[in-house]
């Protein structure tokens, strides 16, 4: 029989990210969105309570945003970013690096989170070497952490599921935990034992998503950042995920005294309708490469660096989130989320449900398990019951979170709530079954 439906149609030619085909169920076809909500092709809707993967910050299909995607469209969609350049970009930039918690006078464009990083770590490694100081070629970087799927954003990543298969093409990083109460010091002396072979630290501010929606004190990463400054260690903030409002904040890294000499964009930038990353970095950085020696030029480039629409829609996702309005649904869906951890979230079933947490407009816990990985079964069971209440959820094996667009409506983010609430049901309802 030939393939009717779309779903049917999809899983003859798609090859789906994180997903194992031969045991997942059928994708759902999405045929559109507004605000907070996905629509099936049955008209059946979906509260998108991780906003996309993360990128959808002002909800789907936004009229603003459409128009000046529109209206970028009809002058100018692409041209070479090599001896050209356009408004949208440069305006963008300007905007951009105005915010910016730091000292950033340059700005770099690629197409993802991933490229982002990827540009970030080859402008610290060659920095040392037009420096003349080569043998400053390692990078510190946090366990746990996730800064993408590309081979050096892997290679700084936590070692685990996602990495195991390129073990041995991934190249040698210095690990060190995410500081706490206790391991202060002991961190703080491990940096300055190996400070001359540094070249570079990267980590994601305050919150590590992917590795598990896991929270640090900005305090502890402070203490860091000062060694790492004290050392002319190159500080790289990863605020992929945690740009545009998503801890609370405009950028984590606001919540710091020390700020970074790079930091890594994407995701929100765009308000999730295009693709787009961006790389700023301070003066001092760009100056190293500014040379009568073409040697030390960056030779790194994209086919869509600097879209003109990519960089249409991130102005125009900046102009949302720059409203006072935005600004303050923000600061409700946080106080929403911690009053309905305080309140309810955290009296409920502790055996069950572990190390309730939040930050910003992000929510996550754990559902007690033998298994912590993120192939857990609980994840994609809790997705399945999610689905067929309304709602969109995709835990990180057995940590659950959510990350709604900051246009939720009061009665979507309660709706949430409640499923939450009823975890400990279902899952003991299916354990019994």
């Amino acid at each position: 029989m030939n393939p009717s439906s779309l779903s049917e149609r999809d899983q003859q030619v798609i090859w789906h990210p994180y997903t194992q085909h031969q045991q997942s169920e059928p994708p759902i076809p999405i045929v559109r969105g507004e605000a907070a909500l996905l629509y099936d092709d049955a008209g059946n809707a979906y509260i998108d309570a991780i906003s996309s993967w993360w990128v959808n910050i002002h909800g789907h299909a936004h009229p603003y945003i459409a128009d000046k995607i529109y209206q970028q469209a009809l002058a100018l969609e692409h041209v070479i970013f090599t001896g050209f350049t356009h408004e949208p970009a440069v305006q963008l930039a300007e905007r951009l690096l105005k915010i910016l918690p730091g000292d950033f006078k340059k700005m770099f464009y690629s197409d993802n989170g991933s490229t982002a990083v990827e540009v970030a770590l080859k402008m610290a490694i060659q920095y040392w070497r037009n420096k003349e100081q080569p043998k400053r070629n390692k990078i510190l970087a946090f366990r746990h952490a996730y800064h993408g799927d590309t081979f050096g954003s892997m290679s700084v990543s936590g070692r685990g599921l996602f990495t195991d298969a390129f073990q041995d093409f991934l190249f040698d990083v210095l690990f060190i935990d995410t500081p706490d109460g206790e391991n202060k010091d002991q961190l703080n002396a491990f940096i300055r034992s190996r400070a001359d072979e540094i070249a570079c630290f990267i980590y994601e501010p305050l919150l590590q998503a992917a590795g598990g929606m896991r929270i640090y004190e900005a305090a502890g990463l402070d203490a860091l950042l000062k060694t790492a400054k004290e050392n002319q260690i190159l500080c790289i903030a990863d605020e992929v995920l945690t740009g545009f409002g998503r801890t609370g904040t405009f950028f984590a890294s606001a919540s710091l005294t020390h700020t970074a000499d790079i930091i890594c964009l994407s995701k929100g930038i765009t308000g999730g309708t295009m693709a787009l990353g961006a790389t700023a970095c301070t003066g001092d950085i760009f100056d190293a490469f500014l040379s009568d020696d073409r040697k030390k030029t960056f030779f790194h480039g994209h086919s869509y660096t600097a879209n003109p629409i990519a960089c249409a829609a991130g102005l125009a996702s900046l102009d949302l989130l720059q409203k006072r309005t935005c600004i303050e649904q923000i600061q409700v869906i946080t106080k929403r989320n911690a009053n309905f951890l305080k309140e309810t979230l955290i009296k409920i079933d502790p055996d069950l449900i572990m190390n309730p947490r939040t930050i910003g407009t992000v929510l996550a816990f754990e559902l007690k398990s033998n298994r912590h990985e993120y192939v857990n079964l609980v994840g994609s069971y809790i997705r399945q019951e999610a689905i067929k209440q309304g709602i969109y959820l995709r835990p990180l094996g057995n940590t659950v979170y959510i990350m709604p667009p900051y246009c939720i409506s009061p009665v979507q983010l309660e709706k949430i709530h409640q499923f939450l609430l009823s975890l400990p049901r279902l899952i003991r309802k299916n354990e019994q079954g």
